[in-house]
């Protein structure tokens, strides 16, 4: 995880956010443990009660169940109930502004594949042609 903070939004809702992408990228999986509260709070010197307002976000959201004395692990389905609200929020959120984006500039499907092929270099592009 990434240890620097932005003043965007709280600490805890950033701990949050970090893990649900550990969840979506795949290094942390059904069933595995989520790091402990003092071992998160220690290595990215902020308060436990920081981290466990994380932890507790994803129990809330059924992301996470507590094993009592055993910690907290992801809980089975969690990375396809993130991927469905993701997908939903980019949707909502992002994907219009850059809809918005590709008809200003007036960029085709093509445009956009070959984009993606060549990493977005379009003399890589122009090469292939």
């Amino acid at each position: 995880m990434d240890r620097e903070w932005n003043d965007s939004q709280p600490i805890y809702r950033q701990l949050r956010d970090r893990v649900v992408v550990m969840i979506l990228d795949g290094v942390l999986n059904e069933g595995d443990p989520l790091p402990s509260v003092r071992n998160v709070a220690a290595e990215y010197r902020v308060n436990p009660l920081t981290v466990l307002k994380a932890y507790q976000l994803l129990v809330d959201e059924q992301l996470v169940e507590k094993k009592r004395g055993l910690g907290m692990f992801i809980n089975a389905g969690a990375r396809n109930l993130l991927l469905q609200g993701e997908r939903q929020k980019f949707l909502a959120e992002q994907w219009p502004a850059i809809h918005s984006t590709i008809q200003r500039l007036g960029l085709t499907p093509k445009d956009l594949l070959d984009a993606v092929a060549t990493g977005g270099n379009p003399s890589a592009a122009e090469k292939e042609r």
